[in-house]
């Protein structure tokens, strides 16, 4: 339908343009006789032309009524129109073939040249930072107040990198630790203030065996320095009451303030902090032990040589689940043996020899499962030395000499018999190596008694763990000489130089 209607406009254009054409050329090819024509029209009325489009015949041209025909030849026919035949409907095109082709893949490119570059010598700087820049200062003018270095330490405290100076140690370009253990520096008034206070980044500070004076400055506070951790003044000649500046380094996870001259009672707050060690011994302090003991986070404590009075605080029976060893020895304690000892389960070191405690030695030890070293020789205790201490599987030495014991019975006689118990010095009538008799009966004269007599005789609450005498012989002695040395007690020997 839409074909047809297309070859019927385009024929009526094509005939419209055919006969425009006409009338054009019979115009201009007969103008003179059809003037005649016209005027004559004019006069008789123009008659209208009609052109028929279709298979009619063509109109003839008007000829005036009035006009010789033959002056005016008659104008040619016009042209028969062409009628183009209809375009055909093109067929519609065939859908598009996919092809399917392999994925194009990029040529791996070959690897460049291996071109052998020597390296740059790249000069370090004179100073890596300012961090290092302020402390080179301070370690200068620290090095300044040094008048003998016996080891010629500060021959390599030249240069500006204070990195490579001996006792220095460094990470990323700061200071970290400062360990003069051992250098024996001496001085005027070689002290720390002005020093370890400066360094903001230390993290340990080790001048052990030294010649140190002066008070320790406050400004190590956790506020002030918050990464120090290890704080070791042991062996150095610092004087007077207990230091409280390091009551504020609350980060501190090691505080060693032994073999120096302090004097007066230990200030509470110490047991306290969130420490791991603590050595206070070889000084001069004295007054009781503080209640604040039992607070203590401490895995190694050590009271040991000082001046301290009055009896072993109740409270270390809270201290029970970190407390590994701790040594009340060579001080002027007194009273009885308090049970919470016993409590103490993860102990294995427990040692108040050379003071004045007396009474019996409580049931309840019989529940200190991991003790391996207990000394409470030379004291005033006396009774019988429980059975259920000697069969403790992990007792490697059992130290009770210089006492007033009496009794002890078959599972004790068999530790005598392996040297790990030592009842030497007592008044065991059937024993050897004995007090006399008449010191013996002098002693018990005296009437030694304990308040909580009871309390102490009484049956251990824990359960004991009942082992054969071979079983625990094999056991000792496979752990004979495996165990290394007692952290305490090396901390109670002083370093030599």
């Amino acid at each position: 339908m839409r074909a047809r209607n297309l070859f019927a406009s385009h024929f009526i254009s094509t005939s419209l343009l055919a006969a425009q054409l006409l009338l054009i050329f019979f115009v201009s090819n007969s103008s003179l006789c059809h003037a005649t024509a016209l005027t004559s029209a004019s006069k008789n009325g123009r008659e209208a032309l009609e052109i028929i489009i279709g298979d009619v015949p063509p109109i003839a041209p008007a000829y005036p009524p009035n006009g010789d025909v033959s002056l005016c030849p008659p104008p040619p026919p016009p042209p028969e129109p062409i009628c183009p035949s209809p375009t055909p409907t093109p067929p519609p095109p065939p859908p598009p073939k996919i092809v399917h082709s392999p994925p194009k893949l990029k040529p791996t490119p070959s690897p460049p040249p291996k071109v052998h570059v020597p390296p740059k010598h790249t000069p370090s700087p004179p100073i890596p930072n300012y961090l290092l820049a302020s402390e080179l200062s301070v370690i200068k003018r620290f090095k300044k107040t040094i008048t003998s270095d016996p080891f010629g330490k500060t021959k390599t405290w030249v240069g500006k990198d204070v990195c490579k100076y001996d006792g220095i140690i460094c990470y990323k370009n700061k200071v970290v630790s400062i360990n003069f253990n051992g250098f024996n520096f001496n001085g005027n008034n070689l002290s720390l203030k002005n020093f370890i206070e400066k360094i903001k980044t230390l993290v340990i500070v080790h001048l052990n065996s030294n010649n140190f004076t002066g008070d320790v400055p406050y400004e190590i506070s956790s506020d002030k320095q918050p990464k120090l951790f290890e704080l070791d003044l042991s062996n150095n000649n610092f004087k007077g009451s207990f230091p409280k500046a390091v009551l504020g380094a609350t980060n501190l996870t090691y505080l060693d303030l032994r073999f120096n001259q302090f004097t007066g009672p230990v200030d509470p707050q110490v047991f306290t902090l969130d420490l791991d060690v603590l050595f206070l011994n070889n000084n001069g302090f004295s007054g009781t032990i503080p209640e604040s003991l039992g607070r203590t986070a401490a895995l190694f404590l050590t009271l040991a040589n000082n001046k301290f009075i009055g009896g072993i605080p109740k409270s270390i029976g809270n201290a029970r689940e970190t407390l590994l060893e701790v040594l009340f020895l060579n001080n002027q304690l007194s009273g009885c043996l308090p049970y919470e000892i016993g409590l103490l389960k993860v102990a294995t070191v427990f040692d108040a020899s050379k003071n004045k405690l007396t009474g019996p030695i409580p049931q309840y030890f019989g529940c200190l499962k991991n003790m391996e070293l207990l000394n409470l020789t030379e004291n005033l205790l006396y009774g019988e030395v429980p059975e259920t201490l000697c069969k403790l599987n992990n007792l490697e030495k059992l130290t009770l000499s210089y006492n007033y014991f009496t009794q002890v019975g078959p599972e004790c006689r068999k530790l005598i018999a392996e040297n790990v118990l030592d009842v030497s010095m007592n008044c065991i009538i059937d024993a050897d190596n004995q007090r006399k008799p008449d010191e013996c009966e002098a002693f018990f004269l005296k009437r030694y008694i304990c308040p909580d007599m009871k309390t102490l005789i009484h049956h251990a609450p824990c359960d004991i763990h009942k082992l054969s005498s071979k079983q625990n012989s094999v056991g000792r002695a496979q752990r004979a000489g495996a165990r290394a040395r007692s952290t305490t007690y090396v901390a109670i020997n002083k370093p030599h130089l």
